[in-house]
């Protein structure tokens, strides 16, 4: 039986992930901080605890060896060397990766966004070919770009698909975005207010979805980066109405023809600008079609997220949420805008 182990196996991406290799015939051991499980996954699954910072105990979950080696969160270059210095004893690895890591032809990426004119103008959709920012230590994306050319200069060795995830949805997200609608509905608050007309594209990538695309390269190992999306990016407007339609509710909008106001409008899919990313190397290289729509998948992270949230201060619950969209439920402010 093929051997595989995913690192991060209990967080966001790499639940579905097991289970997605456990269903194509892998025996897989299931590494995370906490050793924990999933309640979906089979008796066949072995899952360890794993402190990522120690090479000795990532050599020791490894072992004599293993077919596939998955890692959710692999996030610099110290990160990737852990993963090459294994490499003989690992057939291929995947790597999560992200979109991050992209910058359009005048040097403007993700880490430009709040300067004057910063916002990158990318090309729709956006292709695995298009420039990357600098490999560094700085931010983010220039760790994960450091991540992925480590990992892609060792492909002799150790051949690496990198996947490229867009904006990340689904159940046990420490980032869920579809708070946003979710609590205002449960809240009451009946009325909104969209920036940009509603029209804003952050291309969304379903758990789910990249699951499939773990499955599919470790079926075709090779060299690689792709990236790793839904086969839809829906505007923000059409996602507030499909939270809206799994929760059973009727909602008013106003739209905003321009930015937020303050904190009025803004939303955690606010752009200017389309941000889509291009699947068709997925599609050609391993034969990549969505096994899920973002609709399709809405119950399912709805369900999680009132069940989490369960009338608790949300900041609590989701505190890197918090952090990078701290004014997310400012009703005062919407309100006072409204009379004003």
């Amino acid at each position: 039986m093929r051997t595989a182990v995913v690192i991060g196996a209990t967080g966001q991406i790499g639940r579905p992930t097991v289970d997605a290799l456990v269903r194509d015939g892998w025996q897989v051991t299931a590494a995370s901080r906490r050793g924990g499980r999933d309640r979906a996954w089979d008796d066949g699954v072995r899952a360890v605890r794993l402190d990522r910072s120690d090479d000795a105990a990532l050599a020791a979950v490894v072992g004599d060896g293993c077919d596939l080696l998955v890692d959710m969160v692999a996030y610099d270059a110290v990160h990737a060397r852990q993963l090459t210095d294994l490499a003989a004893r690992v057939g291929s690895a995947v790597v999560v990766s992200s979109v991050a890591v992209y910058e359009d032809d005048r040097g403007r990426g993700f880490d430009t966004q709040g300067e004057p004119d910063g916002f990158p103008v990318y090309p729709v959709p956006v292709p695995e070919t298009q420039r990357t920012t600098a490999a560094g230590e700085t931010s983010y994306g220039t760790r994960k770009v450091a991540l992925e050319r480590e990992l892609l200069a060792a492909g002799a060795k150790l051949p690496v698909t990198v996947l490229r995830a867009g904006a990340v949805h689904g159940p046990y997200s420490p980032l869920p975005r579809e708070l946003y609608f979710v609590k205002r509905n449960l809240d009451g608050r009946r009325e909104r207010v969209l920036a940009y007309r509603g029209e804003s594209r952050f291309h969304p990538s379903s758990a789910r979805n990249i699951a499939e695309l773990v499955r599919l390269a470790a079926a075709r190992p090779g060299s690689r980066v792709l990236n790793a999306c839904d086969g839809e990016a829906p505007t923000v407007a059409e996602i507030g109405a499909a939270v809206d339609a799994v929760m059973g509710v009727s909602t008013r909008t106003t739209l905003l023809d321009g930015p937020p106001a303050g904190s009025v409008g803004r939303t955690p899919w606010s752009v200017p600008l389309p941000v889509v990313f291009d699947m068709a190397a997925a599609e050609r290289e391993l034969g990549y079609h969505p096994v899920v729509s973002y609709a399709e998948s809405l119950p399912a992270t709805v369900e999680w997220l009132t069940g989490v949230l369960g009338g608790r201060e949300w900041r609590e619950r989701f505190p890197l949420l918090a952090q990078v969209y701290p004014d997310l439920f400012d009703y005062p402010a919407e309100d006072a805008w409204r009379t004003a």
